[in-house]
């Protein structure tokens, strides 16, 4: 463990060494269009110019809002190039004259927007990513949907496929991940207002974007993607023995059906309540091996990894004789803080009965200050 933290130290210096060579990356999220992202950008752009840093605007969209719109006037742009595609005349951001000018701080409105070809790089923030690695700081903003490993969920909520997506390492980079949350309420009072769309568009995006029950389930994701990029930087940045723990629930499940999937869903339950990681362990012992239990179980086994998968847990499969050390083992490995476990006339409980090694589990995870449940 001591060589572990040795190494954690010394990548967490190379970072620290890499990081202060790019420039500070600011990103503000929101649920949908109309938050308020772009309005927030340009007041901040404001509030750096009273104090006398160098900030540009290297491109923002208003869409014709005309909040934003009151925001632009006294505020210095970066010129964009003018682009011919396909017989018309288009406007980018100028990623060159952005590097040339150099300015202490630069605003890049719509991160997930897919630049013209013809163009150095194919998406807006492969355009960011060369101007921290210059020494610029940059804010930026995007719409929670934009998010590579969200956009599935996005679909299922929406019933629209996004094609302009940004990965989630780009995300992972920024120094700072900032949440512009609107109620429903709120969001769907601008739209009417026409604060978000042209009054003709106001009721085809009630009908179908604007709904409620679309906008809380966006919302969630967004409060829930800041919460967990604020999580990451504390992990980063924060030493060990300062830092806040963490909740992270394991799941100890056997080729068990009805019980493994109730252990499943209740760890799925309090995983949710937390907001936090947790895990689903299965530790194949020599008598479960697959060449010796029926297809049947083994069937019900995938199923319920498929469960888990689906609930938002990572699944660990383990072969070991000893089943108790290995949950041990794993607890510590990731950090565990909550161990879920069958109530005793389970088969989990019975073979930690068995091995007569309970105590030494007790004893162990006391150590590791990590909690013990047992679900009914």
């Amino acid at each position: 463990m001591q060589e572990q933290e040795k190494e954690k130290s010394v990548e967490h210096f190379l970072n620290l060494i890499r990081k202060s060579k790019r420039g500070k990356f600011k990103v503000y999220i929101g649920m949908s269009a109309g938050v308020g992202k772009t309005y927030r950008m340009l007041q901040e752009a404001h509030s750096l110019l009273k104090n006398g840093v160098d900030v540009r605007i290297g491109y923002i969209e208003t869409h014709n809002r005309k909040e934003t719109e009151a925001l632009t006037p006294g505020l210095p742009f970066v010129e964009r190039k003018k682009v011919f595609y396909k017989g018309k005349e288009l406007e980018e951001m100028d990623l060159q004259a952005v590097l040339n000018l150099h300015p202490e701080v630069v605003v890049v409105d719509e991160l997930a927007h897919t630049n013209i070809p013809g163009g150095k790089n194919e998406k807006r923030w492969q355009d960011v990513i060369d101007i921290l690695e210059a020494g610029i700081n940059v804010i930026s903003a995007l719409n929670i949907q934009h998010i590579e490993s969200i956009n599935e969920n996005v679909r299922t909520i929406t019933g629209i496929e996004v094609s302009e997506r940004v990965p989630d390492r780009v995300l992972q980079m920024a120094d700072e991940v900032v949440n512009i949350d609107l109620t429903a309420d709120e969001l769907i009072a601008r739209l009417k207002e026409g604060k978000i769309y042209h009054p003709d568009k106001v009721e085809i995006a009630l009908r179908n974007f604007f709904q409620p029950e679309k906008i809380l389930q966006l919302r969630e994701l967004a409060l829930k993607e800041v919460a967990s990029q604020v999580e990451r930087k504390v992990d980063t940045e924060v030493t060990i023995d300062t830092r806040l723990r963490h909740e992270r629930f394991l799941a100890c499940i056997s080729t068990n059906p009805e019980v493994a999937r109730m252990i499943i869903r209740k760890t799925a339950r309090l995983a949710s309540y937390y907001n936090s990681k947790w895990y689903v362990l299965y530790v194949q012992t020599p008598r479960e091996d697959a060449n010796r239990i029926k297809l049947s179980v083994q069937r019900h086994l995938i199923n319920n990894f498929k469960l888990a998968t689906e609930l938002g847990a990572e699944v660990l499969q383990v072969k070991s004789k000893n089943v108790p050390a290995t949950m041990v083992k794993v607890a510590e490995e990731k950090q565990i803080t909550t161990v879920c476990i069958g109530k005793p006339h389970f088969h989990l409980w019975q073979l930690i009965l068995k091995t007569n090694t309970f105590n030494q589990l007790l004893n162990k995870l006391s150590h590791s200050d990590a909690d013990l449940i047992i679900l009914s």
